[in-house]
């Protein structure tokens, strides 16, 4: 529907109705995330014919869920069997050793490397021991998490759907590093099988030592997981070890650097070639240089550069969402409200895009597509239509007729514009007509 373009200045919205109810405030801030969330699950695919059809359509959001404990399970499988060949290797080794000796080796002497050896392999036991108890715990975990989807009930979805916004915003707090506050929330919710602390804690170790420009933890965690990166032909370890020769550069190191340089960022030559002769060439210049294509390599926020190339390749490995959960149902919901008008100043403050932060969520997204245009009153905030048609006032502002009735009643046929001030008769009142 469409207003007669001869109305001037009228209060005309294109979908201005949809309200997220997000005022300036944290608590309606938090309620217009949650409503934003709700809106998510409905706008991220078609309607479905019934209540069956939208829980088979949600639970295909989960993926994250399922996959995240069940690529831990593996890697920590994955772990145990390395182990267990490099102890088994070494002992048989040191077996091999002692047989081929017999006859050189005093008695004493091989029995004692014998116990040795048996020690060895009792500590071994004790490890793989431990390493079958966090293995169950984890099969226990998918196991939890399969159980919980198969829980969904289509006719009562209110519980479980309030469990997922929980997940989501621990999530969310674990992806921020709020640790603690994430760790609360599982807690009180009883969410601890449901969400991922253990697998953020390993990158919160990482990220740390980033943060405070150490590469070692970072560099053990790309040793521990060199075949998953190399097959995605991740080059983070790349970007390690030239921050690190960048280091020494900047403390005047330069035979160290070079050193290092021949050792650990050769072998990447043969595919990252450009960008180490650029680095190696820091060589010939200081840590103050005013060289563009030098400085920025000696500039702190490269730190947080590898910080965030970190994460990346963090959920890359785990088969995680690169963005938070909550910005992508948010999105998904905002999605549904954004509009033109949500960007002018007389925005109303029941409207989630009313707001700095979920604007700036929503400006990749594009408007949403609006068949028929409607007209909002700026008093009541309800719907104009035939039932409620609007009415223009001598300087040109609509209002429904509705409001205006209400205001006649109140004040002996007067109205007031309550945006200019201007005082009229009921009966100067025009209808302007919707077609």
């Amino acid at each position: 529907m469409e207003v007669d373009t001869t109305v001037p200045n009228g209060n005309s919205t294109n979908n201005s109705s949809t309200n997220g109810g997000a005022n300036s405030t944290p608590a309606t801030a938090a309620a217009a995330a949650a409503a934003a969330v709700a809106v998510a699950t409905a706008a991220a695919s078609p309607a479905p014919a019934s209540s069956l059809a939208q829980l088979s359509e949600s639970l295909k959001l989960e993926h994250q869920f399922l996959r995240v404990p069940f690529e831990h399970y593996k890697k920590t499988i994955r772990s145990d069997h390395r182990l267990f060949e490099k102890e088994v290797s070494a002992v048989i080794s040191g077996v091999s050793e002692v047989a081929d000796s017999a006859d050189s080796m005093p008695s004493d002497e091989a029995a004692n490397h014998l116990t040795s050896l048996v020690s060895r392999l009792q500590g071994l036991k004790r490890k793989l021991e431990e390493g079958n108890r966090t293995e169950n715990l984890q099969a226990q975990r998918c196991r939890a998490r399969l159980d919980h989807l198969e829980s969904a009930d289509a006719d009562d979805m209110s519980e479980w759907n309030n469990t997922r916004l929980k997940r989501i915003l621990v999530d969310y707090m674990l992806r921020m590093s709020y640790y603690e506050s994430a760790i609360k929330l599982s807690e009180t919710g009883n969410l601890q099988d449901f969400v991922d602390i253990e697998v953020f804690h390993e990158a919160k170790r990482v990220i740390e030592a980033l943060h405070n420009k150490e590469v070692a933890p970072a560099l053990a965690w790309c040793s521990e997981n060199k075949s998953r990166l190399k097959k995605s032909k991740s080059k983070f370890e790349f970007q390690l070890r030239l921050q690190e020769f960048i280091e020494l550069v900047r403390g005047e190191n330069n035979l160290r650097a070079i050193t290092y340089a021949r050792k650990y960022l050769a072998p990447w030559g043969a595919t990252h070639m450009k960008e180490l002769q650029r680095v190696v060439a820091t060589l010939a210049f200081k840590s103050n240089t005013e060289c563009a294509i030098y400085k920025v390599l000696f500039e702190a926020n490269q730190w947080d550069y590898l910080v965030e190339q970190f994460k990346q390749e963090f959920c890359r490995l785990y088969g995680m969402t690169l963005e938070p959960l909550l910005n992508i149902y948010l999105q998904a919901g905002l999605s549904a409200l954004k509009t033109p008008f949500c960007y002018e100043e007389d925005c109303p403050k029941d409207d989630p895009l009313s707001q700095e932060s979920f604007r700036r969520l929503a400006s990749p997204l594009p408007f949403s597509k609006q068949h028929h245009s409607k007209l909002v009153c700026y008093i009541t905030k309800e719907l104009m239509d035939t039932e409620n048609p609007p009415m223009v006032l001598p300087n040109g502002y609509v209002y429904s007729s509705k409001a205006l009735e209400e205001m006649a009643d109140k004040n002996n046929g007067k109205i007031t514009c309550p945006r200019t001030g201007l005082v009229c008769n009921y009966s100067d009142l025009a209808k302007a007509f919707i077609s």
